[in-house]
């Protein structure tokens, strides 16, 4: 029996981090000896930068159309689709609506508009869970060091019937290693925020908790902000 493929999306307000957090994931995953496909569903064709050194990658469309075949893939263990921007609709939701992602992951921090971003995709999710086997695996915190950022999430996460499956710190190191095109492991292998990469690669590695999320209401988000450090919001704001 063929064994099966994780294949997963990831999601995320526009800037907050999504490339950077796969790549750097997926090169802890590589020395956990999986093998992994990433897919970029981004213009930008950023999504494999820092692994391939900078190379410019062909799309797998013009891949396809230069050997007037079709791609035959290894055996895989991992498949992540970067995906643009923070809806789940449109061309956007191709990863879930035709069933090539079964596992989705939010990265956020404790911005506003990264959690109010989170919670509007966890609302696409829920409606492609109703009729497909798709299913939050958590939310990853890529930290912008917002106050009380830790427990604001732990807040927001419990909230939408999911887990904070990795707090990734801010580290200077990260841009670092971005100017050198370059992972973190493969620049700095022995840094403390490699070791946090290869943390979030077993994490994801061994996650077994897959749920269908709850959003929240405007309301409600609003709420959590202010309970969670965000006290200085004037009576009448609204997001």
């Amino acid at each position: 029996m063929a064994k099966k493929i994780r294949q997963i999306a990831i999601y995320g307000k526009g800037g907050i981090g999504k490339s950077t957090t796969t790549q750097n994931l997926t090169a802890g995953l590589l020395e956990l000896g999986k093998k992994v496909l990433v897919v970029g569903c981004d213009p930008k064709a950023d999504s494999t930068r820092l692994l391939l050194g900078g190379l410019h990658q062909k799309t797998v469309l013009d891949t396809i159309r230069d050997n007037k075949t079709e791609i035959k893939l290894e055996d895989l263990d991992y498949v992540f689709y970067d995906v643009l921007g923070d809806v789940v609709c449109g061309g956007f939701a191709m990863p879930i609506r035709e069933g090539k992602a079964q596992e989705i992951y939010i990265v956020a921090s404790g911005e506003m508009m990264a959690l109010y971003a989170a919670n509007n995709i966890c609302k696409g999710i829920a409606r492609y869970a109703e009729r497909g086997d798709v299913r939050l695996g958590g939310i990853i915190c890529n930290s912008r060091n917002v106050d009380r950022e830790l427990d604001l999430l732990r807040a927001f996460t419990k909230e939408l019937n999911t887990q904070l499956i990795y707090f990734v710190p801010r580290n200077n190191i990260v841009q670092q290693a971005e100017i050198r095109k370059k992972t973190v492991i493969e620049y700095a292998p022995d840094s403390t925020q490699a070791k946090v990469y290869r943390e979030l690669a077993q994490a994801i590695d061994e996650n077994t908790k897959f749920t269908i999320p709850t959003p929240i209401t405007q309301e409600r988000l609003e709420e959590i902000l202010i309970e969670n450090g965000m006290m200085d919001l004037p009576d009448n704001y609204s997001i």
